[in-house]
């Protein structure tokens, strides 16, 4: 179950890769937009002022961000339903999935088929997080190993749930798409008030824990979020206040081409 107020805990920081990856959209007057993996709807609402001549349609699997995105006072249409079995309509020309795709196996196959489906001329536009290799999800991976745990946690914690900037240039490219791919390191300084949890284990409650609090028991989520903190403070030290913590995120914008009509 996805919290949307603690998804929202540290809303500035989420926002800043959706509002890099859609300035590099350069669709100009796009009949349909949607938004999948919309969450609560808060960034989606700003495809609406952008566009506004647009038809917006937000997407999430999520009845709890759905519920939170739908009493927004915005034109966007909202929906619960699965990015796996959308499928494009003859008038979408702009397709946005933001910090979507790592919750997906097999991601590869969805992007090509989507590129294959939308209007030539479309853009398909996706941002997803690269730091899996970061201290965080290090320490993550290094607790849900335990013993006590592995059992229950081990299938639902991937080393690598993404590619490189290149291999998704790659992919997109041999669907017959212009591609641009370019991935961005954020500093984000988050403040560590005096008796708070550790901020990156606050973060992390919001998405990569999600999976985890969900599997376990009360007693088993407390002593895992007990220990993992105690790591995260030693990767990610306060310091003035305020943890440095670098996020990699990987950016892809690409346009697709003239589609060829399949022969009889």
């Amino acid at each position: 179950m996805w919290d949307p107020t603690t998804y929202l805990r540290y809303g500035d920081q989420r926002s800043r890769p959706f509002h890099d990856l859609v300035a590099r959209i350069a669709a100009d007057r796009p009949r349909a937009v949607a938004d999948l993996g919309c969450g609560p709807g808060t960034l989606t609402a700003t495809l609406a002022r952008r566009w506004p001549a647009a038809r917006i349609t937000g997407l999430d699997s999520s009845a709890e961000m759905i519920g939170r995105a739908a009493a927004l006072d915005t034109p966007v249409h909202f929906t619960v339903g699965d990015v796996r079995d959308w499928r494009p309509g003859a008038d979408d020309d702009v397709l946005v999935c933001n910090a979507v795709l790592q919750w997906v196996p097999g991601h590869e196959e969805l992007l090509t088929r989507w590129a294959g489906e939308l209007p030539a001329g479309a853009w398909l536009a996706f941002q997803v997080p690269g730091n899996f290799a970061a201290p965080s999800h290090r320490a993550l991976r290094e607790v849900a190993r335990r013993d006590r745990w592995a059992a229950v946690l081990g299938p639902l914690l991937r080393e690598a749930p993404v590619g490189d900037p290149a291999d998704y240039a790659a992919l997109l490219t041999a669907a017959g798409c212009a591609v641009d791919a370019w991935e961005t390191t954020y500093l984000h300084l988050l403040p560590a008030p005096d008796g708070a949890a550790h901020p990156v284990l606050s973060w992390m409650e919001g998405t990569a824990l999600r999976p985890v609090r969900a599997a376990l028991d009360a007693a088993g989520w407390s002593d895992f979020r007990a220990e993992l903190g105690v790591r995260l403070a030693e990767a990610y030290p306060v310091r003035q206040g305020q943890v440095y913590f670098p996020f990699r995120r990987i950016f892809v914008v690409a346009r697709t081409g003239a589609h060829t009509e399949e022969k009889p």
